[in-house]
């Protein structure tokens, strides 16, 4: 949630700047056009950026989500298996008695 806001507020800040810079552009319109261009650019590459390493941040917490969810099945496969023993001996040391 804090990148969308992050991403909100950069897209807020990029548009309040270009309107700034047109208003107040002391270079010729062919000048402003380029410097435009650049920043267009420049924000274009920084969300993709920053897209790549969201979907990274994404995979990886998937894979470890998953490697619990293993680690958790398999206590429980070892924890239902010691049940079973303890009811085996139990059973047999009560048939042994009898």
């Amino acid at each position: 949630m804090d990148e969308d806001k992050k991403l909100s507020y950069f897209c807020l800040g990029l548009g309040i700047g270009v309107a700034v810079g047109i208003l107040f552009a002391p270079k010729s319109g062919e000048e402003t056009r380029q410097l435009l261009k650049s920043k267009a650019d420049e924000s274009k590459d920084y969300l993709r950026r920053q897209s790549e390493d969201l979907k990274g941040n994404a995979a990886d917490a998937l894979e470890r989500s998953r490697q619990a969810i293993l680690r958790q099945k398999e206590q429980l496969a070892a924890a239902v298996e010691a049940g079973k023993q303890a009811y085996r001996d139990t059973v047999m040391e009560e048939g042994g008695n009898a």
